[in-house]
């Protein structure tokens, strides 16, 4: 493997406007990019660190540089994945070498991967947590969005979920409560999703106490998300959910991402495919592990005030692959 240096750049995004989940609001995304170069080819990586998880930008960061070394003595991705754990650091640098290889050969990733050609994805655009009145309005206002996902987690989610289906009776709905419901309440929230049309329900149970999904019946399929990062959690899954969520800051990268995808296919679990809040350059990879997916959210550029330059094509709710001046 090539010798490369790595520069490493903690950014801040504004949004567009407060963007809240049963955690909290935020009001920017703070990102984290890795870049590797060879003095000719350079490749970059982006990661969007979390605090749920115990990141900081600031530890993110001072992860990344830390495999500076080992980079400069010809580390490659492969190695990377027993040297880091999964997590967003790793993803920058999995993500970054993906693109130097691209770029050093002259070739696009899904040549290197031997993945198909990508195909333009149909993705879901978010709905933050807000009162009823606030939800509809916004849903009302993506009218050029045939897929909303709600973030829910709070009470009154009930009234949300009527209030978002008055406003928006053509359109098809998934959930997100982000760990905020109770295992009492779920049967109730379940049929109230069901009463609205809701086609999927993430993560409704925090993750460290979410044995109950394992005996409450249910028409509607549940996906993990803060309950799945990577394979060594996959047998765990079995039973307590029909769907994950494979984001590439929590799988640790591309590499572990499409791993990921094909065990949990052969596990029969319905695949999403997710993002943080964060910029092109982090949803660019991420399209190669949607195409095929049952669920894409790769929305994230869509909540930013800006973007970068280039970004992904976003024409109403359909998202291009990305040209090779952006990634891979």
């Amino acid at each position: 493997m090539t010798a490369l240096t790595l520069a490493v750049a903690a950014e801040s995004w504004p949004l567009k406007g407060s963007f809240a989940i049963s955690r909290g609001a935020k009001r920017e995304a703070a990102v984290v990019v890795a870049t590797l170069s060879d003095g000719t080819h350079a490749g970059r990586g982006e990661c969007v660190p979390y605090a749920h998880y115990g990141e900081t930008v600031e530890g993110v960061c001072e992860a990344v540089r830390a495999m500076g070394p080992a980079l400069a003595d010809g580390l490659d991705r492969l190695a990377l994945q027993e040297r880091m754990p999964p997590g967003a650091a790793r993803n920058a640098l999995d993500c970054a070498l993906w693109d130097y290889e691209a770029k050093a050969r002259g070739a696009r990733v899904e040549a290197l991967a031997a993945l198909p050609h990508p195909e333009p994805l149909l993705t879901a655009f978010t709905i933050g947590l807000g009162t009823p009145d606030e939800m509809a309005g916004k849903a009302a206002a993506a009218a050029g969005h045939r897929l909303l996902k709600l973030k829910l987690g709070s009470d009154g989610d009930a009234e949300r979920l009527q209030a978002v289906r008055r406003a928006r009776p053509d359109a098809r709905l998934i959930v997100d409560a982000n760990e905020g419901w109770r295992g009492d309440l779920l049967p109730e929230l379940l049929a109230a999703c069901a009463e609205a049309g809701v086609e999927l329900v993430e993560q409704p149970l925090p993750a460290g106490d979410d044995a109950a999904l394992a005996e409450i019946a249910r028409d509607i399929p549940v996906c993990a998300d803060e309950s799945a990062h990577d394979r060594s959690g996959l047998a765990d899954l079995a039973g307590r959910y029909d769907a994950i969520n494979i984001k590439l800051d929590k799988t640790g990268g591309l590499t572990e991402a499409l791993a990921l995808a094909e065990a949990a296919r052969a596990q029969g679990l319905k695949i999403m495919v997710g993002c943080m809040v964060g910029t092109s350059l982090s949803m660019a990879p991420a399209i190669h592990v949607a195409q095929g997916a049952d669920v894409v959210d790769l929305d994230g550029p869509l909540l930013l005030a800006r973007d970068r330059d280039p970004g992904l094509t976003y024409t109403g709710d359909m998202v291009a692959p990305p040209s090779p001046e952006l990634w891979g």
